[in-house]
């Protein structure tokens, strides 16, 4: 089984490359915002407990997320292998996701960081902000902001997966065809 972290900046592709992960290694994206959404809008247990840290203004604990992402895995099991995408954000988080996925006799096998810079990035955020009516797309301010969080949040990241030799670089930039191929080429190399 395939477990991939994919990292990337707000535009860098992580969206449409999922697509792609799923369609051609039978994996299935977990994404922490999408279970975190379905979670409170469907009122279950999780959600009302993640909603009430958010509704005090404070961060929802990990563990409230590593159960979200559990219970998603367990509710998988024709899944070859999982995308995890917006979490693990920092180290004590990675080491949790280790953890869960150790208790399953799992592991992380890569993660993928989709690179860009941040002016390409900018025009395609913009760009997407026009289609999608997203307010977080349309103010070159916010968006700065946004590369700026990643920027802080990702450091410790890059070095803990780096220290495992799990951790890909992979240039986000140029046809949709071409990133995908350069991902399929890591993957293929995994071992």
């Amino acid at each position: 089984m395939i477990q991939l972290v994919l990292f990337g900046k707000p535009g860098a592709g992580k969206g449409t490359q999922a697509e792609f992960l799923k369609e051609t290694y039978g994996l299935r994206h977990l994404s922490t915002g999408d279970l975190f959404r379905h979670h409170m809008k469907n009122g279950t247990p999780l959600g009302l407990l993640a909603q009430s840290y958010m509704d005090q203004g404070a961060l929802v604990p990990d563990q409230v997320t590593i159960d979200m992402l559990e219970e998603a895995v367990e509710q998988s099991p024709e899944a070859q292998g999982f995308i995890f995408d917006g979490f693990p954000r920092t180290a004590a988080q990675a080491q949790a996701l280790d953890a869960f996925l150790a208790g399953k006799n799992l592991s992380v096998s890569a993660t993928i960081a989709l690179e860009a810079n941040d002016e390409e990035l900018l025009v395609r955020l913009l760009e997407r902000g026009k289609v999608s009516g997203r307010a977080d797309d349309q103010d070159a301010e916010k968006i700065q902001i946004r590369f700026d969080e990643y920027n802080q949040k990702t450091a410790p990241l890059r070095e803990y997966y780096q220290a495992q030799n799990k951790f890909y670089s992979v240039d986000g930039i140029g046809a949709i065809e071409d990133v995908k191929q350069r991902i399929a080429e890591v993957i293929a190399n995994l071992k």
